[in-house]
């Protein structure tokens, strides 16, 4: 455990000099046994019909955004019950046009039996520009999900036709994404959430930092240039669409308090941090201080991130803050963030106190060290072998090809899985989840959900250059489960930001919120999974919705899918 600022400050030094056996050896020191619930991963892209290759249309120059493309969507599209992928992808640089296949966004439909078929064309996916980040939900209570894109120079509302098709409804809907000044943000992440609980979704977009083709930086030498810091450009503020309930959206940015903050916005995740029954809004910052948006009642919003210990690492620096998921990850009530940077930065974890503040968890939860010499993109906070903790992934990769110069950094990186301990520490044991999870490639979003219905948590990650991996949950437990689908009728139709309380008959205790956001400029299964471990049965379920009806179910059987709708009994 580190605690000061002195001794954190020399083990930043220092560990880059260890050598690795001995940093084994150390990290070792009273180190819990793991448990018996063990996780394991099976890729099954090669034989899934998914053929994807995410292209960041890179050029001998190695322009800033040819590092930030890759966000994955998790849907139900065509409400069959299994859940869709829909990849985004870049564009040529520098025209910044989608100008053949090898650019196109896609969407593959999940035909139940482990395969899926590409139907972008049919569902007029193919999008513009160069895009980056997804998110998915219902926007206008029909009971069919929406898709919004994000990207540099286009973003794009997709209204779900019902039939299977996707309508581009973005300038009548009035989120292009274009700024007060008239200029197109660098639009990466984006998170639907209804800020003021009417039972519609507003829209949240990060926005990244002032770049152009034209305004481009070069950094390295020849032959080994280098993705340029974003200290080199001017940051950008986020944007807040309100939804009127007609199709059509007015930008609330400024009204809110949100537009104030100019920021270098990646990832963003929700969650009702103080427990008042608003849902707060996090922004992962690249390289400067993240943001926490406390909601005051549907008003506005407070930026706290300082005040409440989540801006800074306990050293007063900001690190490198790619992607985020904000969830309880000790059973307590309290949703905390667990965030990815890079390597030299460790994974940032904090400890919502539930007075209002957090606390730097990273190395009392023993992630500080072996996090380290990672860098990472998507985040996630998952039960992953459904023994009832949540579990941490982090999609990891360098930012820069050319790190591979550097080295104590890589450029193409395995991903990780911490376990959860049960205890308030977590124990890495990726090379011991199987092979799929030590494949080295330059990973960026991840989204997660249960592809094939079983009640285990799957993981689909993105990579620049190389296919996508669909990692299935292949854990060899006979542990239970209940996922939950809410369906709103005061609320929002899909019960985003609906707060569940869990009981087990063993008496055992989990919270989770409904939300599609967190991660990298990713959108994950809206469903809310819950792992029971030997419970076979839910003693109570207990819901607060937004519109604030509290509902609550008594003793339901596990290893199912539940669909709760609001009010109903």
């Amino acid at each position: 455990m580190i605690a000061s600022h002195p001794l954190r400050a020399f083990f930043q030094k220092v560990l880059p000099l260890v050598p690795t056996g001995l940093l084994l050896l150390l990290c070792a020191q009273g180190l819990v046994a793991q448990s018996g619930d063990e996780i394991r991963f099976e890729n099954r892209q090669p034989h899934s019909g998914v053929d994807f290759v995410l292209n960041n249309g890179t050029t001998s120059d190695k322009p800033i955004i040819d590092s930030i493309p890759g966000g994955v969507a998790l849907l139900d599209y065509d409400n069959d019950g299994y859940l869709d992928i829909f990849f985004t992808n870049g564009a040529q640089i520098p025209t910044l046009a989608k100008d053949g296949p090898g650019f196109y966004n896609r969407l593959y439909h999940n035909n139940h039996d482990g395969t899926f078929t590409d139907v972008t064309d049919r569902a007029g996916l193919r999008g513009a520009g160069y895009s980056i980040g997804a998110a998915a939900a219902d926007f206008d209570n029909d009971g069919w999900t929406d898709l919004y894109v994000t990207g540099v120079n286009r973003n794009i509302l997709y209204h779900n036709n019902h039939d299977g098709t996707y309508t581009d409804v973005t300038e009548h809907a009035g989120v292009t994404g274009i700024g007060p000044g008239g200029k197109k943000l660098l639009a990466v992440s984006a998170a639907w959430v209804d800020y003021d609980n009417d039972g519609l979704l507003d829209l949240f977009v990060t926005n990244y930092l002032d770049w152009t083709p034209e305004t481009s930086k070069v950094c390295g030498e020849p032959g080994k240039r280098l993705s340029c810091p974003p200290s080199l450009y001017p940051g950008e503020p986020n944007l807040l669409y309100h939804n009127n309930g007609d199709g059509t959206f007015t930008d609330v940015s400024a009204a809110t308090g949100i537009a104030t903050e100019i920021g270098k916005g990646m990832g963003v995740a929700i969650a009702d941090f103080n427990g008042d029954g608003w849902m707060d809004i996090f922004v992962a910052n690249d390289n400067q201080r993240n943001f926490l948006f406390r909601n005051r009642q549907g008003k506005g919003f407070d930026e706290v991130g300082v005040e409440a210990g989540v801006a800074y690492t306990e050293d007063g620096i900001p690190v490198s803050s790619m992607g985020v998921d904000f969830r309880d990850y000790r059973n307590d009530n309290h949703p905390g963030l667990f965030i990815t940077a890079l390597g030299g930065e460790t994974f940032p974890l904090y400890r919502n106190e539930g007075s209002g503040l957090f606390s730097m968890d990273t190395y009392p939860a023993r992630i500080g060290f072996i996090t380290y010499k990672m860098s990472g993109w998507g985040a996630g906070i998952y039960d992953l072998n459904n023994d009832g903790f949540k579990d941490l992934f982090s999609a990891n990769s360098h930012v820069s090809e050319n790190a591979d110069l550097d080295p104590q950094q890589h450029y193409r990186q395995a991903n990780a899985i911490f376990l959860n301990l049960q205890n308030g520490t977590f124990q890495d044991v990726s090379a011991q989840a199987g092979a799929a999870m030590t494949v080295r490639a330059a990973h960026r979003g991840s989204a997660f959900g249960d592809l094939n219905n079983d009640g285990k948590i799957d993981v689909v990650v993105s990579a620049i250059g190389s296919p996508a991996e669909l990692l299935y949950n292949t854990s060899p437990n006979t542990n239970h489960w209940l996922t939950i689908q809410t369906i709103g009728v005061k609320s929002n139709r899909d019960g985003i930001g609906t707060q569940i309380k869990l009981t087990s008959a063993s008496g055992a205790v989990q919270y989770n919120e409904v939300t599609t956001a967190g991660s990298y400029a990713s959108s994950s299964d809206k469903r809310v999974h819950f792992g029971l471990g030997h419970d076979k049965v839910v003693k109570e379920i207990e819901l607060h919705w937004p519109s604030g009806t509290i509902q609550v179910l008594h003793n339901v059987k596990a290893d199912r899918i539940l669909k709760v709708t609001e009010g109903a009994s």
